[in-house]
């Protein structure tokens, strides 16, 4: 039936069952159909019989390593993590591939010599989008286990090509650092990579070499900023490794010298930009970059004002628009020029500083999605420059 020579030795297999697994057992010619409990609508496989010095040539030298071949066979499409639409080449791998089977083949495919460069993130199958966060420097076993997504099987995986080996790369933490010149209306990302034990204060040290200060003996800090709120002053001590910079924006900037004066009965107040929406009924909506003010005893409202437009560069036929409010948990008490700002803000253990401010009420004039250069520093859609 297969054209092969009538003394052709064969060897025979009975496929016993081929799901959930692969279950394929030889058969002894020599013996019966019964002895061997073979009956109707058994699967009987034969192959030509193979010489010892032929098993080591072929891939899938008998039926059973065959069967388990097609069994576990899975086609793999990859993409770019930058690029995770479009399919960027595919292949035919094992689900049984080990970590290091699956990587290895990548990087042959990509013309790379260090297989531990290439980093690989798994599918989620609800969002259609990469997981959150990559695969682990052999943290699977299989690559079955790379494409499973709760109860569900993909079969797709997003690669990167990194600049160091991964094992590497997880001893270190990157973090997006954007920082805000003190005299220019630009914004600059910086990617800070240091080993998990540093602390921000090395951070802050490896930032000073990358930007451009007024003056070399500037101080820096580092903010945490979210939804146009600060919440956060960290300590230069603070170790890095827990510091997340997925949802949070890290901020640095100068500090500036009016707050490095600040005496025993002064504050250091949040300042944020608002509108209020008259479509949720009127509630208070931040936008822009907030601040800091270092806020004197005594002074009033029609001080701090002066200082604030100042600050954030405000020509004067705007500024007269801009109405001031002292703003607790969402609340806004609007203020007059001849109002004391100071007593607004007496306490100091007040829980969640960032619910207690100053707000400028004004228009959002700034484009929503694009990072166009303008002049005005209180749009706060200052041009923003990448640094990889």
């Amino acid at each position: 039936m297969v054209g092969f020579p009538p003394d052709e030795e064969i060897d025979l297999y009975e496929e016993i069952k081929f799901e959930p697994n692969v279950m394929c057992e030889p058969i002894e010619k020599r013996i019966t159909f019964r002895s061997s409990q073979l009956e109707d609508g058994d699967i009987i496989c034969f192959q030509r019989s193979l010489v010892t010095s032929e098993e080591d040539i072929h891939r899938f030298p008998d039926v059973p390593s065959f069967l388990d071949y097609v069994h576990n066979r899975q086609i793999v499409h990859f993409r770019r993590l930058d690029k995770p639409k479009e399919d960027d080449f595919c292949l035919e791998l094992s689900k049984l591939s080990t970590y290091d089977d699956v990587v290895e083949r990548v990087a042959q495919q990509l013309d790379l010599d260090d297989p531990s460069k290439i980093r690989l993130t798994a599918h989620n199958c609800y969002s259609q989008q990469p997981k959150p966060q990559p695969i682990r420097f052999r943290g699977v076993d299989h690559l079955s286990d790379m494409l499973i997504h709760y109860n569900q099987t993909s079969d797709i995986l997003y690669y990167e090509i990194l600049d160091i080996p991964l094992p590497e790369l997880q001893g270190l933490k990157t973090l997006k650092v954007a920082f805000h010149h003190s005299t220019k209306d630009e914004v600059s990302v910086h990617s800070i990579r240091l080993p998990k034990q540093s602390t921000v204060g090395d951070v802050i040290n490896e930032l000073k070499t990358k930007v451009e200060l007024s003056n070399p003996n500037a101080d820096i800090r580092l903010l945490e900023v979210f939804y146009h709120k600060i919440y956060k002053i960290f300590p230069l001590n603070e170790k890095i490794e827990n510091i997340n910079d997925q949802y949070w924006t890290l901020r640095a900037e100068e500090v500036p010298e009016e707050e490095k004066n600040i005496g025993p009965q002064d504050r250091l107040i949040h300042v944020y930009h608002f509108t209020k929406d008259a479509s949720q009924n009127h509630m208070v909506q931040n936008f822009g970059e907030p601040f800091f003010l270092a806020l004197r005893e005594g002074e009033t409202l029609a001080d701090v004002k002066e200082r604030i437009k100042m600050k954030l560069h405000v020509p004067d036929e705007e500024f007269c628009k801009w109405n001031f409010a002292f703003i607790s948990l969402g609340r806004p008490e609007y203020l007059q020029d001849t109002d004391i700002v100071y007593t607004r803000f007496q306490r100091r253990d007040v829980y969640g500083a960032w619910e207690q401010y100053l707000g400028l009420e004004h228009s959002d004039s700034a484009p929503k999605k694009s990072h166009q250069a303008n002049h005005n520093r209180h749009t706060f859609e200052k041009p923003v420059k990448i640094y990889n």
